[in-house]
């Protein structure tokens, strides 16, 4: 008996989209600003592969199959590192110290 491909992928993805929300999940909030730089990082590199990708096509049309993808790819990718950017500035204004009032 032989396994679907298709099927031996979709569940190879739904395992990793679980044991990715518990691994999150449970990163210490002293960790959390060091892992957002990777990831940050990651996504960049995901839009240069983005940019590869939409220009891959025919220049014959604009909206082919790899344009649209690669674009959509950008899109999402830039989204990721723009609140990425937000979430560490937001983590590391909690390490600072807070002024006092001086009376």
């Amino acid at each position: 008996m032989e396994i679907d491909p298709f099927i031996f992928r979709l569940s190879i993805f739904i395992l990793s989209i679980f044991i990715g929300y518990y691994v999150v999940w449970s990163v210490t909030p002293s960790l959390h600003t060091p892992l957002m730089s990777v990831t940050n990082a990651i996504s960049s590199v995901i839009i240069v592969g983005a940019i590869i990708a939409g220009l891959a096509g025919s220049s014959d049309s604009v909206f082919n199959v790899s344009s649209i993808f690669g674009f959509l790819a950008i899109s999402l990718a830039a989204i990721n590192i723009f609140g990425g950017f937000l979430v560490t500035q937001r983590m590391l204004a909690m390490y600072k110290k807070k002024k006092k009032d001086k009376k």
